[in-house]
C-alpha cells in the first residue's frame, strides 16, 4: 500500500470522521463565538468565509492527528 493510500484509508475509516467532525464542531464552534463575537451581536458583518474555515480547521487537524497516530501503529 503506498503512502497516499495508507492516509486516505487511515482518514476514512475507525470513526476517524464522525470523531473529527465532532471536533471540528465542538472547537469550531467555541472559535467562532470567540472570532466573530461582534458579529453575532450584530455590531459587524458576519463573514461566512472565515466562519466556515474556522470548522475546517480542526476537522483536518483531528484528522491529521488520527492519521500519524495510525501509521505510528505500522
Amino acid at each position: 500500500m503506498d503512502m497516499l493510500h495508507a492516509i486516505w484509508h487511515f482518514s476514512i475509516s475507525n470513526g476517524v470522521p464522525r470523531r473529527s467532525l465532532g471536533v471540528a464542531l465542538v472547537v469550531g464552534t467555541l472559535l467562532n463565538v470567540i472570532n466573530q463575537w461582534e458579529a453575532l451581536r450584530g455590531r459587524a458583518p458576519m463573514n461566512w468565509r472565515k466562519a466556515g474555515l474556522t470548522y475546517c480547521v480542526p476537522y483536518f487537524v483531528a484528522t491529521y492527528g488520527a492519521v500519524t497516530a495510525h501509521m505510528a501503529g505500522l
